[in-house]
């Protein structure tokens, strides 16, 4: 699979959804999910592009992407 962001992204599986739920913390509100892994993370990719393409025509900003996160 060809890598179209550089937005970290966190997959795991939510037992409430029965699904793989991915997330992009640095945009907010921007998640997917899927029955697989794979097909979590194919649905976050096309999400990204819309949240992108949604805050480009708002004139709202668009993070620039650091990489890796860090938690507490």
């Amino acid at each position: 699979m060809k890598v179209k962001n550089k937005y970290e992204i966190i997959i795991y599986w939510s037992k409430e959804d029965g699904a793989f739920i991915a997330e992009v913390p640095e945009l907010s509100g921007c998640m997917a999910d899927g029955k697989t892994q794979i097909e979590a993370l194919t649905n976050v990719e096309l999400v990204i592009e819309e949240w992108i393409e949604t805050a480009t025509s708002l004139n709202r900003s668009i993070p620039e992407p650091k990489g890796k996160l860090m938690y507490a």
